[in-house]
């Protein structure tokens, strides 16, 4: 039986001890920071053993701390994203996002998440689009003002769908050449404007695998920072249709039973979740 439309992904519940928005920080306060740029996380300098290795604890100094964006509170702390210099983070050999991601639990997914999308926003909206001025930060929300023209923009988050598709006693999974190898994973793609996000999920199966889908059930979403998604996750049933792809975007899909599956993502992921879910739905312990 299916259920109504809901959004149970757990690791969507609200961060514990973590607080959105803009505040004032005082020099001397100690702080949380993230240093972030290039698609790259620096590793703690001095780490500390209950918090991520991403996130660094330190004492707010306005001159030293010139290019910072803040994020919120963490456990009560002031948490700032500062802005790597260019080419600073290949020349230091810092990890990138992706496995920092991989190795985090829920809630520093989420922070770190949220970090990386401001500091990929802060990098590309440095000046205004409409007149081409320097855009100024704002202190009461996530955003930035032209100070000629007065256009305010905030952090893009771009909608796309990722679904699981299912018949009888096997899951349809895909693989593209950039993950790990023999990993396969759900299929999705990007809302396109004036797409459902229902018509988008239609339309991605069928380009990137060429079967048809019904029966959708959705489940949860996730922030996904590459650059800026924001994955809305369902369950998609097979109507028809016989597997094709282009062997370049995904160089591998094929149905699978439910007790012989392929290594899969990580499960801090909403694409994990949504197998997970499925196999628990039909009986299997997870």
């Amino acid at each position: 039986m299916w259920h109504p439309l809901q959004a149970d992904f757990p690791q969507q519940s609200p961060l514990n001890d973590f607080e959105r928005g803009p505040l004032s920080v005082q020099a001397g306060e100690l702080i949380g920071l993230v240093c972030c740029g290039s698609g790259c996380v620096r590793p703690a300098l001095n780490p500390r053993s209950d918090w991520p290795g991403w996130l660094e604890p330190d004492v707010f100094d306005p001159q030293r701390h010139q290019r910072l964006v803040v994020i919120g509170r963490w456990q009560g702390l002031p948490l700032l994203l500062q802005l790597a210099h260019r080419g600073q983070a290949r020349k230091e050999g810092w990890p990138d996002l992706r496995s920092w991601l991989l190795q985090s639990d829920a809630a520093g997914f989420d922070l770190l998440a949220t970090a990386a999308g401001l500091a990929n926003w802060e990098e590309q909206h440095r000046f205004c689009g409409r007149c081409g001025t320097r855009t100024q930060p704002r202190q009461d929300e996530y955003a930035r003002e032209c100070p000629r023209c007065h256009l305010r923009q905030y952090p893009r988050v771009s909608p796309c769908i990722i679904t699981l598709v299912w018949k009888e006693d096997a899951l349809l999974l895909a693989r593209s050449p950039r993950f790990a190898p023999g990993v396969y994973s759900t299929l999705a793609g990007f809302i396109e404007t004036g797409e459902s996000a229902e018509q988008a999920l239609h339309r991605e199966v069928m380009e990137e695998v060429g079967v048809a889908v019904g029966n959708f059930r959705y489940l949860g979403s996730q922030s996904w920072p590459f650059p800026h998604s924001l994955m809305l996750g369902y369950w998609a049933e097979y109507q028809g249709g016989d597997i094709h792809f282009d062997g370049v975007e995904i160089e591998d899909a094929r149905w699978y039973a439910l007790d012989d599956l392929p290594p899969l993502p990580p499960p801090t992921s909403i694409s994990r979740y949504l197998i997970d879910s499925f196999l628990q739905w039909r009986g299997f312990n997870v």
